[in-house]
């Protein structure tokens, strides 16, 4: 089950459970759009992998299965993979 991280690895970006502006990838980083199209050129920085936009889980959905909190940021900060 994905994670649903709560913000953007880079920019740290709050993306709750609704956002339509969260893009993963495979291994499910989670940036949002603004970082995946103008800093990463939608290619993860991380495994190089593409991005797509993040499943929206149904509100019921979430009751049982909860987005994760614990919050992911980019140890070294963000740099474009150019």
């Amino acid at each position: 089950m994905l994670e649903l991280r709560p913000n953007c690895e880079c920019c740290n970006k709050d993306l709750p459970p609704e956002s339509t502006e969260a893009h993963i990838c495979t291994f499910e980083c989670t940036f949002c759009t603004n970082c995946v199209e103008n800093i990463f050129n939608n290619q993860c920085p991380n495994c190089g992998g593409n991005f797509v936009n993040r499943p929206i889980r149904p509100v019921l959905a979430l009751k049982d299965n909860p987005a994760s909190i614990n919050r992911v940021l980019k140890e070294h900060g963000c740099t474009s993979n150019t």
